[in-house]
């Protein structure tokens, strides 16, 4: 039974340090990955996923929040931050099976997948793709459809489309900025804008190109792990009806944070790590 609810938020335990030192990690889709690790090796294994453009680093601020109960793993994802850049292969079945053959190469059984924005939707598609090794989600920020948002089609058009490197910084820094509802730590934003300077222009287009192909709407009520999704009420980009339809998922719930932009995790890196042990202490 699906449920709209102001979701009851947990403080974490304790908030240790991150020493957030990356390491690599080669896989069988033929790239490697760097990522971080933090929490008990005992805890609930959670993977988490990040935007378009952006790379482990997202996380960085929640990490720090997440009780020593969840092993967190933070990856970047091909293509972006410091990972390899295949020509080819940015759909998001491919980015689901790097996520898979991630959870394979560290022994990992079955997994809560965290994903921001374009992570929320390889979220779904680990869930739709490898259900077994599926043991919940957090959709942030998450699209239900992208070739059904006529802003995000647009913005595909006149923006994405066109690029060629080197890309402005000008270009990053408004894509960043535009992702938020108010201030955030200003040095972590240059960081963050810096991180979404690394993709190269094809990165950007196929990425793009890839959201807009993934159509599985209509399959979301296939997923079957309990998920949460979180989302701003200032969100630019993705529309309350997404998450209406995110709710197709048998075990899915919505909390809305009020004041918030699209990049919640960012704004709200506290309360997004307490939401996250929720799912994970339930799942």
């Amino acid at each position: 039974m699906t449920a709209t609810t102001t979701f009851p938020t947990l403080a974490p335990a304790t908030t240790r340090p991150q020493p957030l030192r990356a390491k690599r990690i080669a896989l069988a889709t033929g790239v490697t990955l760097p990522y971080v690790a933090s929490g008990s090796s005992a805890g609930v294994p959670v993977v988490l996923l990040h935007g378009v453009i952006d790379s482990w680093q997202s996380f960085s601020t929640v990490l720090p929040h997440l009780p020593a109960s969840i092993r967190a793993f933070a990856l970047t994802q091909r293509g972006h931050g410091d990972a390899d850049r295949p020509a080819a292969g940015y759909g998001m079945g491919d980015f689901a099976a790097d996520v898979a053959a991630f959870v394979d190469a560290l022994g990992l059984d079955r997994v809560i997948v965290v994903g921001h924005s374009m992570g929320a939707t390889v979220a779904q598609r680990f869930a739709l793709d490898f259900p077994e090794r599926t043991r919940g989600l957090v959709l942030i920020g998450s699209f239900a459809s992208f070739a059904r948002n006529p802003g995000l089609v647009e913005f595909h058009r006149t923006t994405i489309a066109p690029l060629t490197d080197p890309i402005p910084l000008a270009v990053v820094r408004e894509f960043q900025e535009s992702t938020l509802a108010g201030p955030i730590d200003p040095a972590f934003l240059e960081r963050m804008i810096d991180e979404g300077s690394r993709p190269p222009a094809h990165v950007w287009r196929a990425a793009f190109d890839g959201m807009l192909a993934d159509e599985h709407v209509a399959r979301l009520d296939r997923i079957a792990a309990p998920t949460l999704a979180l989302w701003g009420e200032r969100d630019n980009f993705v529309p309350r009806r997404d998450q209406d339809a995110l709710l197709a998922i048998p075990r899915a719930e919505l909390a809305i944070y009020r004041g918030i932009g699209h990049a919640v995790h960012w704004e709200a890196p506290a309360r997004v790590a307490a939401d996250i042990a929720l799912l994970a202490a339930r799942s």
